[in-house]
Parts: structure tokens; sequence; C-alpha cells
């Protein structure tokens, strides 16, 4: 039997069932699908907020390598593997150092300040009791439930040592990798955006790298400079623990405004449970290391760097804290910085684009 050939195939000429016709319904719906475009991708930025959070800090670490191997090569004219492998090693060995030579003692005074912290707590709000302002233990206790009952999953992978210490070791490992070529990754930033805004683009970028590092020095002068005197001051006055204490006020000088305030109530604390003289000192100690930090080194390093004025750092890390907790907190201040130095580039575009319209209306009329 022979085979009939195939049919041949006939046009369909009407409409798909499914194919929009009006203008008008058309452009509707790519509005909306922007809008939930939009909202899908906020919702994705609110779920993998810790490990965004996690990757800035890792940039974060990035900046702060770059900087040492742009300072390193002042002063060695070698490649800029070898210069990061360079301030690598001499952070790791300042680390295992201070912790090899300092460590016994620092545990101890670590344990000796709990105590002690717990001593003069009880004390505090024994005495608030007294006076009617503090209510009962068991009050207290249902109260402290509560708050922790109402930390948010934001921050609750923090709660663990282990996950801090994993935490710490992606952001140093993502920090490494960008350090290395920051160049890479820039390009792959710029990419992503069109091409008529790369250039923009890439100049805000190295503004908002040039602000971090700036930043970032300054920080870390500001720690050494608080931590160093310090500890010098509480060893002078007999303070106890003076050790300790220098390290957790080099520490949280990174978080300016409250890191200032932590580092003073513990000083004030300790201070006052080796008796009312040296109490007197703590608190002596305390005034004159803020006020040389505030009126004399802070001024003169954010001339060379970052000045950011202090109400508005205060209220960026209030609200990084309430949302992200402790790990925001510490981030706070980088972000600030960035987004400053990002909005200074934008009105420096809108006063270029100014000043070309008013030498075309000029050109005109002439």
């Amino acid at each position: 039997m022979a085979d009939h050939p195939d049919p041949k195939p006939t046009k369909v000429r009407n409409a798909a069932p499914l194919e929009l016709r009006d203008d008008f319904i058309r452009i509707e719906l790519k509005r909306a699908g922007v809008w939930i475009g939009l909202i899908c991708a906020i919702a994705v930025a609110v779920l993998l907020i810790q490990p965004l959070l996690i990757i800035f800090a890792g940039l974060v670490v990035a900046a702060l390598f770059d900087g040492g191997v742009r300072l390193l090569g002042k002063i060695l004219p070698i490649g800029r593997g070898w210069r990061l492998l360079i301030v690598v090693v001499l952070v790791i060995a300042f680390l295992l150092g201070t912790f090899y030579l300092t460590g016994v003692q620092v545990t101890a005074q670590v344990t000796q300040l709990r105590s002690t912290l717990e001593v003069q707590a009880n004390r505090f709000s024994g005495w608030l009791g007294e006076q009617g302002l503090m209510p009962g233990a068991s009050d207290v206790n249902g109260i402290a439930k509560q708050a922790l009952g109402s930390v948010g999953r934001i921050t609750s992978w923090v709660g663990t040592a282990i996950g801090a210490l994993t935490t710490m070791f992606m952001i140093l490992v993502i920090g490494l990798f960008v350090a290395m070529d920051p160049g890479v990754y820039q390009r792959g930033l710029e990419w992503l955006v069109p091409r008529a805004n790369r250039a923009e683009f890439s100049v805000v970028l190295q503004r908002m790298g040039r602000t971090l590092r700036r930043l970032l020095f300054g920080r870390i002068l500001g720690m050494i400079a608080e931590g160093v005197l310090t500890w010098f001051a509480l060893m002078l006055g007999g303070v106890p623990m003076a050790m300790i204490l220098g390290i957790l006020t080099g520490l949280l000088a990174f978080i300016p405004n409250i890191g200032a305030f932590i580092s003073g109530a513990l000083m004030i604390a300790v201070g006052f449970s080796a008796g009312s003289d040296v109490g007197f000192w703590a608190i002596g100690t305390y005034l004159i290391v803020q006020t040389f930090d505030g009126y004399v080194l802070l001024p003169i390093v954010a001339k060379k760097t970052v000045d950011l004025p202090p109400a508005l750092t205060l209220g960026m890390q209030i609200m990084a804290s309430a949302l992200f907790g402790i790990l925001g907190l510490a981030l706070a201040d980088p972000f600030t910085a960035m987004m400053k130095s990002a909005l200074e580039r934008s009105a420096e575009r809108e006063e270029e684009r100014d000043g070309d319209g008013d030498d075309a209306a000029g050109d005109t009329a002439a």
C-alpha cells in the first residue's frame, strides 16, 4: 500500500486565546510584572539577609586588606600578591602572638570580670529594688525571658560560639578572595549595569572603596589609641583587670558612641569593685580618654579620612542593630560611609548637569 504524502500545513490566521491585542492592557501587565518582580526581590533579600550581611562584612575585610596592601606598596615595590601575603601573615602573627603572650592572663581576667560584673549588677539591682525602682526577681526573670523570646530569626544565628566562629571564618575567606584581585569583582558588578551607566557606576565604586578604606584606617588608629591609653591609665590607678579592659575598650571603639558607653560601664563597674577611690579613678580615666578621643584624635583622623556626623552614625547604629543584630551594629558605620559617598557623587552629577544647562542657555542667548 503506497504511503500518502503529508498534507501541507495550513497557516493559522486567527488570534490565540492568550494573545493580547489591547495596548493598554499589555502596558499595564508589564507594569504589574515590574512591581511583582520588585516585591519578590525584596522578599528574597529579607530571607537572605544573613548571607548578605556576611558578604558585606567580607567586603569590609577586603577593603581592610586592600588598604594594608596599598600602604605597604609605598614602602615595598613588589607584586600585589606578595604584599597581600605579608599583610595576612602579619595579621595572623599579631593575633596568635597576642593570644599566646596574654592568653592565660586574659582568660583569668575574663572569668574575674564576669564574676565582678555579676556581683555589681546584683548590688545595683538590689539598691534599685530598695528604692522601689526595680521589680522583684521573679518579675525580672519574666521580663528577661520575654526579651530573649522576642529576638527574631535574624539574630538567632549568632547565639552559639560555633556559629560565630564559622561566620568569622567565612567573612575572612570572602575578604581574602576579594582582596586578591578586586578588579575582577568590580568588572563583574559593572557588567550587571547597562552600558550607558557603567562609567558612572565605576566612579561610584571607586569613591565608595576609597571612603571605606579611609574609614577603616581611622577606626584602627582610634582603636589602638583608646585601648593603649585605657590600659596604661587603669594600670596606673590600680584598677583590676586593666589589660582586658583595655582590650575590650579598643575592640569596642570600632563601634562609635555605643561602644564607648559599654566600655565605660564595664570600666566603672570593675573600678568600684575595688573601692570608691579606684572607682573614681576609673571614671576619670574614662572621661579623659573619651575627651581626648572625641576632641583631639577623632577630629584629626576625620579630617584625613571620613567625617560622619555623630547623630547620623548613632541613628544608623540604632536602626541596624534593631533590624540585623550585633553584626548590623558593627557594619552600620561602613554602610553609612559608603552611602554618603554615593550620595555625594550623585549631588556632584546634578551640579554638573545644572552647570552644563546654564552654559548651553548662555550660548543660546549669545
